[in-house]
């Protein structure tokens, strides 16, 4: 008789990003929409993550949850609280590990441009808190999910150092990786403190060129691994995109699902979001040329209905382009209006500002993000620049099609799989500025032709990137990781 195929009866997510509490990328973003839709289908989904001196900030009335946890961390004990988020019905469970001493800081990660020395033991008592908590409650059917290298011990103390305990061994680990370019790398001599064994120094454990790998451990020890798009899922596998860790991520076999990432369709939504000038639909586009002239008079340009809008929404680093976008010569060249979003790299805002200062009847920069902004940068836009790099999803190439801005994106990872190009967007392949000149000008010669103008931005507009069928292919991600369980 076969085997009656197993469902998650409930999910625990570990992130050290959740949003609106932490936030340095689209992780804290992408978990905090999962999530919600998780518990908005009836599954009980709680979120874990650190107590940071920001949640205190934005959510000073959290309340203890249940008994101080005892967690060893190496040859050392620590006492660590659970705080709690009042949340109601149809919404995730958040749950804050409070350890003053590792998370009640100025930063997330680091400050002033340098890491925390002790980031090596801080997420490991993250993973090990989190643990002790999971056991607490652990029943058939629960699910650990684990997110990006910060929770990546995770996997492995459940295997290693915890193995044994009854109420742990049953569980399964899920770890997606958002973004494989970070991966925690810190010394042989940390391992001590972080209760790991020798053992694991090992090329076919987590020693990686000299260094302990904290990603490559949770790759090794999950029971399935998932990244954020199907295309994303085959470029880690080789070595131009494996990030070093492509023999590891190879040797997972169908272990390793590529699942898009989605977004919430409510939040990014025109003809309902009241931070734009006025509201539109793919149906009727008359409020986004009003928004389009709001957009040029904050970015102080020349208001012209007829001049094509580039907007760029991003963190302004090496990985989304910027080099691509200063080499080219369209920024001064082609008949166009180009805005930035975003903070970053030094170098990155000097130049675009100097840009800006030299030619501001064309270019706008403003290195102040708000959600607000970007809100009106993709409703007033009529083109979304994301030249990356590498992207394993990306989500504002998303976000912009539904606002009917047209992305100009270069074909990797999850831009391949959400932008159809010609049709809801404009892909390019090679990493030159001449490519990335090429792909604008497609974008200013279909801009001169309005009604396929339209029916793109109709068919962009109309796309389905909501949370639905990624979640529902994480369903079946749990389903397998309890049956190897």
């Amino acid at each position: 008789m076969p085997r009656a195929r197993r469902k998650a009866s409930a999910v625990f997510h570990l992130t050290a990003e959740y949003w609106p509490f932490a936030r340095t990328g689209g992780l804290g973003q992408a978990v905090a929409g999962l999530t919600s839709f998780q518990a908005g289908t009836g599954l009980p989904t709680t979120v874990v993550v650190p107590l940071y001196r920001a949640v205190h900030q934005l959510q000073p009335s959290l309340e203890p949850y249940g008994e101080p946890l005892t967690v060893a961390v190496g040859p050392d004990r620590e006492e660590v609280r659970v705080m709690r988020l009042k949340s109601g019905k149809g919404r995730p469970r958040v749950l804050f590990i409070d350890h003053p001493a590792s998370f009640d800081r100025a930063g997330i990660y680091g400050e002033g441009g340098a890491d925390y020395a002790d980031n090596a033991r801080r997420l490991a008592l993250f993973c090990l808190a989190s643990l002790e908590l999971v056991a607490r409650e652990s029943k058939p059917g629960l699910v650990v999910h684990a997110h990006d290298w910060h929770a990546s011990l995770t996997p492995v103390y459940l295997r290693v150092t915890h193995r044994g305990r009854a109420e742990l061994d049953r569980l399964p680990c899920v770890l997606t990786v958002h973004n494989g370019g970070f991966q925690g790398h810190f010394g042989q001599g940390d391992m001590p403190a972080l209760g790991l064994p020798p053992e694991l120094w090992a090329l076919d454990q987590m020693e990686w060129y000299g260094r302990l790998n904290y990603l490559k451990g949770g790759l090794l020890y999950a029971d399935m691994v998932t990244t954020v798009s199907p295309t994303h899922a085959r470029e880690i596998c080789t070595e131009v995109g494996g990030f070093g860790l492509h023999s590891t991520f190879q040797a997972l076999g169908d272990r390793l699902v590529g699942i898009r990432n989605g977004i919430e369709k409510g939040e990014w939504d025109p003809a309902a979001d009241s931070e734009i000038t006025l509201r539109y639909s793919a149906d009727d586009l008359s409020g986004k040329a009003r928004c389009k002239a709001a957009l040029q008079r904050t970015w102080n340009l020349p208001q012209s209905a007829r001049t094509p809008l580039f907007g760029m929404s991003a963190r302004l680093v090496a990985q989304k382009g910027l080099d691509l976008i200063l080499g080219d010569a369209s920024l001064t060249d082609a008949d166009a209006q180009f805005v930035f979003l975003g903070e970053g790299e030094h170098r990155f805002q000097t130049a675009l500002g100097a840009l800006a200062a030299a030619h501001p009847d064309r270019i706008g920069a403003n290195f102040r993000f708000t959600d607000r902004l970007e809100h009106r940068l993709l409703a007033g836009s009529d083109f979304l620049l994301m030249p990356s790099l590498y992207e394993p999803c990306g989500l504002t190439q998303m976000r912009a099609q539904n606002y009917g801005a047209l992305p100009v994106a270069r074909r990797v990872g999850g831009l391949a799989d959400t932008i159809e190009d010609g049709v809801t967007g404009f892909l390019f392949d090679g990493y030159a500025p001449g490519d990335f000149d090429a792909a604008v000008h497609r974008a200013t010669d279909a801009y001169a032709n309005p009604d396929a103008m339209r029916k793109s931005i109709s068919t962009a507009m109309r796309r389905d990137f909501s949370w639905q069928e990624p979640c529902r292919q994480y369903l079946d991600v749990y389903r397998r990781a309890l049956e190897r369980r």
